[in-house]
């Protein structure tokens, strides 16, 4: 598979010129002149590949308007790959940030543009048969890689609040749920709101995670089944190393049709591992003898997933929704929160 395409043209909402003599000033070895091309999807945050005289370049823009405290950070992004660079991890490299507003309108970072494959469906049906468990393996390997590096170290200890991440985070997705009566209740969600604080597990480990840490937001070396740069970093904090690699591992528990799982799928037929796999090869790139309480990290974040799709059914119902497939998607939050709930009730297993 290609690289990620590009929108054929989209005129884009800044000044390219402005654009052209920033990158003059700030990265290295940059000649002029650019053409610029709008990447498809990224509403969170507008991407825009830059062709010039010296390579291509990719651009990271937060979008126009209001934006939420925290939300779209492009200054978070770019800091996490500068870091993580310095650690020897997979990132594009990051030439320069802009936080001047002044010059585009809004902040923004350039970065290199990777080359390389992406794959959109879990099941790689680009690649022969044969070697689909190796690019599984190559995700598996590069979270690894990512959970053993110490925040401390690679400069980036303060990235987020270290410590009782999984009651932050249940209490902040509940409080979701709970503050938009429009969007309706469902007896599933009511049951992980009360029950999910209660099955905590023990423990309280902190890594730099990801946040989205799936196929799509990876790019693969052109020919080789390797990871060669990880993309999307909006929603990377420190957090707990098996909340991270438990929403990798929920495409096993989503269903192919309208989630882009591969529940229900012949995995064998496939060439993917399973499950038990996956979970196998992680423990042991991390030093871990196995996962307790496995089926808690998947319900977590399947509530997390539902509680998400519950603010885009309130839009839905509201008549707000942007998206032309956010009823579709909002339609998915109910056997969302009864598949967390059934899931929760093995949390003990």
């Amino acid at each position: 598979m290609a690289q990620a395409e590009t929108l054929p043209f989209e005129t884009p909402p800044f000044e390219a010129a402005a654009l052209d003599a920033w990158l003059m000033q700030h990265v290295d070895g940059f000649a002029g002149p650019i053409s610029l091309t709008r990447f498809p999807g990224g509403q969170s945050i507008p991407s825009w590949r830059i062709d010039a005289t010296s390579g291509t370049y990719v651009l990271r823009r937060k979008p126009d308007g209001p934006i939420l405290k925290g939300a779209h950070s492009v200054e978070r992004e770019a800091r996490v790959q500068q870091a993580l660079a310095g650690q020897g991890f997979p990132v594009p490299r990051v030439h320069a940030l802009c936080e001047d507003t002044s010059v585009l309108g809004s902040p923004f970072y350039v970065m290199d543009h990777v080359e390389g494959r992406i794959f959109w469906d879990p099941t790689f049906p680009e690649v022969p048969q044969r070697e689909r468990a190796d690019y599984f393996d190559a995700m598996n390997a590069t979270l690894a890689q990512l959970h053993c590096i110490d925040p401390q170290a690679a400069g980036l200890g303060d990235y987020g609040r270290p410590g009782n991440f999984f009651a932050r985070q249940i209490g902040l997705w509940s409080k979701q749920y709970l503050g938009d009566p429009e969007a309706g209740r469902d007896p599933n969600m009511d049951a992980l709101v009360r029950d999910l604080p209660e099955l905590i597990p023990p423990g309280d480990d902190t890594v730099v995670a990801h946040g989205d840490f799936r196929c799509d937001n990876m790019i693969f070396h052109p020919t080789e089944p390797r990871v060669i740069a990880v993309l999307d970093w909006e929603l990377s904090t420190l957090g707990h190393p098996l909340a991270d690699f438990a929403y990798h591992a929920m495409m096993y528990h989503m269903p192919a049709k309208g989630m882009n799982g591969l529940a229900g799928l012949d995995l064998h037929a496939l060439n993917i591992p399973d499950e038990a796999a996956c979970i196998a090869a992680y423990c042991q790139r991390t030093g871990r003898q196995d996962i307790d309480h496995w089926s808690f990290y998947i319900a977590f974040n399947i509530f997390r997933l539902a509680a998400i799709l519950h603010g885009i059914q309130g839009r839905v119902l509201r008549g707000t929704a942007a998206s032309s497939s956010a009823r579709e998607r909002a339609a998915l939050f109910a056997p969302l929160a009864a598949l967390a709930n059934r899931t929760l009730q093995r949390s003990g297993s």
